[in-house]
């Protein structure tokens, strides 16, 4: 939220300095994010001139470009060519002259010279608001009001004052400090607790508020008392839609708005002032003089503000004329044909309590994020409705020249009881950490608005203030004690008491960190992903069972993702356009699938991303590129860190994949991994191959954790190698190989390496030859010549029986 140095100074009784108000709302909890001085201080205005536009031609060498003459109140008049589109003659502008400097907004300054454009000379230039500072539009240059005269410095119209913005974070719960008011009750309260000041907020209301005539009574029926607890209006006439002040508009821009006219910027004025959102409707365009506070048939259209048709939700909050015909999203937006114009000369003034719940739901059904959604779905102060309505409809009639045409109507059908909160001072000093005095909590307590209702030795009973919607427990109330008192006051004791616990998720963390660890040292970075993916990237079967959003921020975020390939190949996508070719990543994260109405899984998974070289060419050795071995050379190992020493290898097909491997136990996958296919990388605009594999990190840990951890001591005895080539059918795969080995269980074989695969018509047709490696060892003895060539013997014999296979000479 952007608060104003100048305008926070209004409400508090004596002048801080910036440095030190800075310092104050951080220790308050309002963290500030950003903090700077204003650019008017810097002299933006300083040397430019209000000019009248003379004459507008059209210059000779380029059609959008005019040729003007501007008199600037001294010597002749400047030939100025300007591009702006609404240039014309009569016109009242800002000129810069040359010599002058610019600071225009998010560029750099620069200074005006003598120039040449399309071989026609040009002395100046015509501003529009961003190339002087006073704010970010663009669209052609600023017309002033006609009756200033030529001459007059820009600085002498404009006023510019020097400002302090802060930018500041605040946390949901904290809806009372979303207004220059609300900030300036909680630097109140630091002020009486800290410096020992009995200090109050400098409120802007006013007793005087009377109503000019009653010619225009209107009715206010509230049918969804729910939705709209508290409702009131105020009607006023002869008001004269123009712009606003100096002073307003200086307010207005200070926290990031642009000003419209005299009635939109103190709507949006008192809303930053006060909290509290209004909104102005031209009475003459409502319907009967009645105001319907209700909901609409689903389905019904309702144009809005932005000129778009919207369909609305049974449960969208509307206001609605005596025909109940729709004129706005109650405490959002706007619609298009009720809404103040420049012909409007009646409003009816709107202030009124809505349901958090169906703002924050109609706000977010509808994509319409707007700062008066922003304060209603938070809750914002039901006491104070009529009271700001009376500040806004006063300043109407102090800047518009309006009446007021009617008494305030305040319809509140049910009014709400302020919460009671007992606390006890034993629970205070248990929570906190520190032991308060009575006085010291009443002192905090009654400056943020606490009424007292009882003070006993042991406990003390509060009223809650309606501006904090969120306090509802004594935990809430010692928070906002702390909070004012500042939490570096806690005092941290000598000793700390603890009570051991058993972690219950400890293998599965620990297994975690191994894998983790496995993969850094072999050079993988690990990734974090967006759990919420764009639905383009999927077809139909899938989406059938994918979870959607249904307040999706943005359209490309959309669903829960179905698999973790997508989320990992933007991230490969983002870093192979940045030239960073050669990358190893995995991730642990989560995919998200719905099984009809209500019902959801999530499964965790570990998923590896792999492209480019796994080495650079050197003068001793060539690149390596990464492949699938590669690929499955890490799967194999993952699972032999999680203690898997048997395991199935298939092919298999996946849609995702050009072709695929699993590696499972029984029927229960373990991995896939695979090519990812050229379908699907062309979504992200990757045009070389990316290895992936997926890892069901919840079957692993199932697994795993059932597995004992053994030791043995390192063999006395030497292990014996032999080599055997064997000639099979060229279909069939090594995994037979390795399966017709495991079958025959012989204990004293400890490895078995394939180190060759060789095709040649040499070995016949449709044939080609593997090559083995052989490793036997016995932990008690040293093998012969005739133990290892019976093990031979009976290995070759089953290569041939099982795998019709022959055996090279």
């Amino acid at each position: 939220m952007t608060i104003s140095y100048n305008w926070l100074s209004d409400y508090l009784p004596e002048k801080i300095a910036p440095e030190k108000l800075a310092e104050i709302l951080t220790s308050l909890g309002l963290e500030v994010e950003n903090f700077e001085q204003t650019e008017e201080v810097k002299g933006s205005l300083r040397g430019l001139i209000i000019g009248k536009v003379l004459t507008v031609e059209k210059h000779p060498n380029a059609d959008k470009l005019r040729l003007t003459r501007v008199d600037i109140g001294s010597g002749e008049p400047l030939q100025i060519v300007c591009g702006a589109p609404n240039v014309a003659e009569a016109q009242t502008v800002v000129v810069a002259p040359v010599g002058a400097t610019l600071y225009p907004v998010n560029q750099d300054p620069f200074k005006i010279k003598p120039a040449k454009i399309r071989g026609t000379e040009s002395r100046g230039m015509i501003c529009a608001e961003d190339e002087v500072g006073l704010g970010v539009s663009h669209d052609g240059i600023m017309v002033l009001p006609d009756e200033i005269v030529a001459g007059t410095p820009a600085a002498d119209y404009f006023q510019p004052q020097s400002d302090w913005i802060y930018e500041i974070g605040l946390t949901p719960n904290r809806m009372d400090a979303m207004s220059h008011l609300g900030v300036a009750k909680d630097i109140c309260a630091y002020l009486s607790v800290h410096e020992n000041k009995d200090v109050q907020v400098k409120y802007p209301y006013k007793n005087d508020f009377s109503t000019d005539n009653a010619d225009d009574p209107f009715k206010i029926v509230i049918e969804n008392p729910k939705a709209c607890e508290r409702y009131s209006g105020v009607a006023i006439n002869n008001v004269t839609i123009q712009e606003s002040p100096q002073w307003l508009k200086q307010r207005i821009k200070s926290v990031g708005l642009r000003p419209i006219n005299n009635i939109v910027d103190i709507t949006n004025f008192i809303l930053h002032e006060t909290g509290q959102p209004l909104h102005a409707f031209d009475a003459d365009k409502i319907k009967g003089n009645t105001i319907r506070i209700k909901t609409l048939p689903e389905g019904t259209s309702f144009v809005t503000l932005d000129e778009k048709e919207r369909k609305l939700h049974a449960d969208d909050l509307m206001i609605c004329d005596g025909n109940d015909d729709p004129m706005c999203f109650g405490g959002i937006f706007g619609g298009l044909h009720s809404g103040v114009t420049d012909q409007t000369e009646t409003i009816f003034l709107e202030s009124a309590w809505f349901n958090p719940v169906y703002i924050r739901k109609t706000s977010f059904r509808h994509n319409l994020r707007t700062d008066a959604a922003a304060r209603f779905e938070k809750g914002t102060d039901i006491s104070n409705v009529v009271t700001v309505l009376k500040r806004a409809a006063l300043l109407i009639k102090e800047l518009a020249g309006g009446r007021i045409a009617s008494q305030v109507m305040d319809v509140y059908p049910a009014p709400r009881e302020r919460t009671r909160i007992v606390l006890k001072y034993s629970y205070l000093k248990k929570l906190s950490g520190k032991d308060y005095s009575s006085e010291e909590v009443k002192k905090v307590l009654v400056q943020l608005g606490f009424e007292i209702i009882e003070d006993g030795r042991e406990q003390i009973e509060v009223e809650v203030p309606y501006s904090k919607f969120d306090i509802e427990l004594p935990a809430d109330v010692v928070e906002e004690i702390m909070r004012v008192d500042g939490y570096d006051n806690v005092v941290i004791p000598g000793s700390i008491a603890i009570s051991p616990a058993v972690e219950r998720t400890h293998f599965k963390e620990a297994l975690k960190e191994k894998i983790a660890g496995f993969l850094s040292g072999n050079g993988f970075h690990e990734i974090v992903t967006n759990s919420i993916t764009n639905s383009s990237y999927f077809t139909e079967d899938i989406l059938q069972h994918s979870v959607k959003m249904l307040n999706s921020l943005s359209a490309g975020l959309n669903i829960m993702r179905p698999s973790m390939l997508e989320t990992g190949l933007e991230c490969v996508s983002h870093n192979l356009n940045r030239k960073n070719n050669n990358l190893r990543l995995f991730e642990y994260g989560k995919t998200y699938h719905a099984h009809g109405v209500g019902q959801y899984t999530e499964k965790e998974k570990l998923c590896l991303y792999i492209a480019g070289k796994l080495a650079d060419a050197s003068w001793k050795a060539k690149e390596i590129k990464s492949d699938f071995y590669f690929l499955k050379g890490m799967a194999e190992s993952i699972l032999k860190s999680a203690g898997f020493k048997q395991y199935q290898t298939r092919q298999v097909r996946w849609a995702f994949l050009v072709y695929g491997v699993e590696m499972c136990i029984n029927e229960d996958v373990l991995i896939r991994l695979g090519p990812a296919a050229d379908e699907v990388l062309q979504k992200f605009d990757i045009k070389q191959p990316v290895w992936f594999a997926e890892v069901d990190w919840d079957g692993i840990v199932s697994y795993s954790s059932k597995f004992k951890t053994g030791y043995k001591e390192i063999p006395r005895f030497p292990a014996v190698q032999r080599d055997l080539s064997i000639v099979v059918d060229n279909h069939l795969d090594y995994e037979r190989v390795e399966h017709s080995l495991n079958s025959l269980q012989v204990k004293k074989l400890k490895d078995v390496q394939l180190f060759d695969v060789f095709e040649s018509d040499k070995l016949g047709e449709g044939k080609k030859s593997f090559a083995i490696s052989l490793t036997f060892q016995d932990s008690e003895k040293t093998l012969t010549d005739t133990e290892i060539d019976g093990m031979m013997q009976k290995i070759i014999g089953t290569f041939e029986k099982e795998l019709s296979a022959v055996i090279r000479k």
